[in-house]
Parts: C-alpha cells; sequence; structure tokens
C-alpha cells in the first residue's frame, strides 16, 4: 500500500496524540514530524507513540537551509541546525530527515549559481553529508537531499554517484519528480523520468513529494508548480511504480494552502483507484 501525508489539517492543537489523530481523520497515514526540540525528551517521546498508535508513519522532518554557504558563519549555524534536526528524526523514527544542499551565492538559501553545479560543489556536498551522518550517527531516520534545479543532485546520474562517493548506509534518496522536469521533453514524456528514477534510486528512496508542473506558452521557457490535476505530471505512473517497491515509503503533499490539500488528496486518490493502487487510510 501506499501511505500519503501532508500538512492542511483542520486542527490547531499541537498536542501530539490530538495531531496524530487528526492526520488518521483526514485520510493520512504519513506525516511531518510536528515540531520539537531535541531536548524536550518527553515531546519526542510522546510523538513517536502517538502516530504509531494511530498507524501514521513519520516520513520526514524538514531542514531547508544552505547548508554549502560562502558564509563561514551562516554555514555554521545552517550545519549545527541541520545536526538537530537529524537527530530529532532519530528520536521519533521517522524515515529522513531532508534538506536541499544550498548554494554557493551567498545571503541565499538554493539560488542558482554556476559554482553550483561543479566539482568543488560535488566534493563539498560529500564532505557536508558525511559531516552530518558522522556527527549524529543515526540508527533508524536516514538523511536525504532533494533533487533540484540548479543545485546538486540535479539528476539520476548525479544521485547515484554521490551515493557511491557518500559512501554511508544512512544515506537515503529522496525524490520528487516536479524538481527535475526541466526540458519540453521531459515535461511531455515524464513517465520515462519517472520510472528510470525507480529503477536506479528506487533501492535508496525514502520519501517522496507529491505536486504537479505546467508548462506555459511563452518564448523563454517557464515551467509552474500548480495544483495536482491542473498540470501533466504522470500520476498513474508515479503512484504505480511507487506501489512496487518492496516497502512502504511515503508520498507527501507539500506547497499548498488550506482546503487545497483536501482536493489534492482526493484526486490522487482517485488516480489510485483508476490504477489499482492501495493507500493505507482509515
Amino acid at each position: 500500500m501506499v501511505r500519503l501525508g501532508g500538512h492542511g489539517l483542520p486542527i490547531g492543537s499541537d498536542d501530539p496524540y490530538a495531531f496524530a489523530r487528526a492526520h488518521r481523520e483526514f485520510g493520512y497515514s504519513a506525516a511531518y514530524v510536528p515540531e520539537v526540540r531535541i531536548d524536550d525528551r518527553a515531546r519526542l517521546a510522546d510523538i513517536e507513540q502517538a502516530f504509531a498508535a494511530e498507524d501514521v508513519v513519520l516520513a520526514e522532518i524538514g531542514i531547508w537551509r544552505n547548508l554549502v554557504s560562502p558564509d563561514e558563519a551562516t554555514r555554521k549555524a545552517n550545519l549545527a541546525y541541520a545536526v538537530e534536526r537529524l537527530a530529532i528524526a532519530d528520536a521519533v523514527g521517522a524515515g529522513c530527515a531532508v534538506s536541499y544542499i544550498g548554494s554557493f551565492r551567498a545571503g541565499t538559501d538554493y539560488a542558482p549559481a554556476a559554482e553550483n553545479m561543479g566539482r568543488e560543489a560535488f566534493d563539498a556536498t560529500v564532505e557536508t553529508v558525511r559531516y552530518l551522518l558522522d556527527t549524529v550517527k543515526p540508527t533508524r531516520a536516514k538523511f536525504a537531499l532533494e533533487m533540484m534545479q540548479y543545485s546538486l543532485p540535479d539528476s539520476v546520474d548525479s544521485y547515484v554517484e554521490l551515493i557511491r562517493a557518500i559512501d554511508r548506509p544512512m544515506f537515503g534518496a529522496h525524490f520528487d519528480p516536479v524538481n527535475i522536469i526541466m526540458t519540453p521533453r521531459v515535461y511531455f514524456d515524464n513517465g520515462a523520468l519517472i520510472r528510470e528514477c525507480f529503477d536506479r534510486l528506487g533501492q535508496w528512496v525514502v520519501s517522496c513529494h507529491a505536486k504537479d508542473i505546467k508548462l506555459h506558452h511563452q518564448a523563454a521557457l517557464h515551467l509552474d508548480e500548480v495544483q495536482i490535476g491542473e498540470g501533466v505530471l504522470d500520476y498513474r505512473t508515479y503512484l504505480t511504480e511507487l506501489d512496487r517497491l518492496p516497502r512502504e515509503v511515503p508520498l507527501m503533499l507539500e506547497h499548498l494552502d488550506g482546503a487545497a490539500y483536501a482536493v489534492a488528496r482526493d484526486r490522487i486518490f482517485a488516480v489510485g483507484d483508476e490504477v489499482g493502487v492501495r493507500f493505507a487510510r482509515p
């Protein structure tokens, strides 16, 4: 079965037990890790117990900091934050802590820069991931990088190369096909891209994101992220390939507002019904 999760829950409580129940009532069977500090041992334990009691898998915790910033003070602060987030993910038994690697353009989180794609960036990525894993030494949660358009890894090839170079068993892969659809040829045949990603990265994938993409009729290439069902992402292939994995890998909705999450949830469930993919839900 496939486990779907996301935001958009109609609850204002930060109580882990109420929050976990709300996920089940909304139709989710996966969740982002609720906010917590690593020194709050009681809340960490409550989060793990609450979501386990509702059979809701803690899929991932986000880091989303520039981990290779050329500004030393910024980089050190961001790495300390990443260490804590990975430790939190491990403490609650989440699938992964995920981040983009960042950018060599100072003062930005992941802005485009020529330096982001070179050998120095590759070596910095290897060093950074090894540092995080060797510092935290997680036993349950993996660290993963989200593929991005203009920072590493930016393709299946670069992700496989990084996995081999980093050479740490707790480094996993994260998959969001929208982020690596960068040409009209791939856009119109994105099912082939999805199949290639699962064929080559499937053994390492720990979490996936769900959104959609639309190409506009403009002289300069322009792609926009849109609500699921309003673009061309091949969800029939996406769900089928996800379901073929020999273990449950969560699919997480993101970047929507309020009621839009319920719309996206229902559209994904409908595609699952069409292709015979079952979801873990109440």
